[in-house]
C-alpha cells in the first residue's frame, strides 16, 4: 500500500460536459482529415490576456550559480503593478496580431466586431490562401464571443467558427501555449507607456500589433 494525493484537475465536468468536449475534438480531427495540408495554415486562433506594466520576474528566472558552501540567495515578494492593458491577440501558424484596449475602453460586441474586420483586411492583403478556402476561426466562449452581433459579423466575413465546448483550455491552447513564453520574456521590465489604443497594420509573421 502507499499514500497518493489526489490529481488537481481544474472543473468538475458532468457528463453532457464530458460528451461536448469529445464531440468538439472530433469535429477538429474531421477537418483536419479533409485537408491535412491546408488546415494548419487556415486556422487562426484568439483569446485575450492582461499584461501588467511591471512583473516580477519568477523564482527560476532569478537563480544564481553559487558554490556548493555559498549561502542561498533571497527574493522578496513584489506585487504585480495596478496599471495592466487587455490584450487582444490572434495566432497563426506564421504568427501573432496584439491589439492593445484603449485606455476608457471596454472590450463588447462591437469593439469586437471592429477587431475581426481588420483581421480579416490583414488576411485579405497577406494570407490570400486562406480566404480562397475559407478561416477556420477558434476562439472560447466568453460572453462577447457569443454576442449576437458578433455571431452576425463571423457569418459576414466568412469566418467558419469550431465549437468551444465550457471549461476547454485545451481546445483553446494560447493559455498553455502562447501566454506563458509571450510573459516570460516581460517579466522584471518595467512598461510606463500602457500601450492602450497603439494600432498598426502587419502581416502575421513575428509579433506584431495591429
Amino acid at each position: 500500500m502507499r499514500k497518493l494525493s489526489a490529481k488537481w484537475v481544474p472543473y468538475c465536468l458532468n457528463a453532457d460536459q464530458k460528451r461536448q468536449q469529445c464531440q468538439s475534438s472530433e469535429q477538429l480531427s474531421e477537418f483536419f482529415r479533409r485537408d491535412p495540408n491546408d488546415f494548419l495554415s487556415r486556422l487562426v486562433t484568439m483569446d485575450e490576456t492582461w499584461l501588467y506594466q511591471y512583473d516580477t520576474e519568477t523564482k527560476q528566472q532569478s537563480m544564481e550559480w553559487r558554490h556548493s558552501g555559498s549561502p542561498r540567495p533571497k527574493k522578496f515578494r513584489v506585487q504585480k503593478s495596478a496599471g495592466k492593458v487587455l490584450a487582444s491577440m490572434f495566432w497563426d501558424q506564421d504568427g501573432i496580431l496584439i491589439d492593445y484596449l484603449p485606455k476608457g475602453r471596454t472590450i463588447n460586441a462591437e469593439y469586437y466586431s471592429s477587431l475581426l474586420v481588420k483581421l480579416k483586411h490583414i488576411l485579405n492583403e497577406k494570407s490570400r490562401g486562406k480566404i480562397t478556402k475559407g478561416v477556420l476561426f477558434l476562439h472560447d466562449n466568453a460572453p462577447v464571443h457569443r454576442a449576437l452581433a458578433t455571431q452576425t459579423k463571423l457569418a459576414y466575413l466568412g469566418f467558419q467558427c469550431f465549437d468551444h465546448p465550457p471549461y476547454s483550455p485545451d481546445l483553446d491552447p494560447s493559455d498553455n501555449h502562447l501566454f506563458p513564453g509571450l510573459k516570460k520574456t516581460i517579466e522584471s521590465s518595467q512598461f510606463f507607456d500602457r500601450g492602450g489604443g497603439h494600432c498598426c497594420r502587419g502581416d502575421m509573421v513575428g509579433r506584431t500589433t495591429f
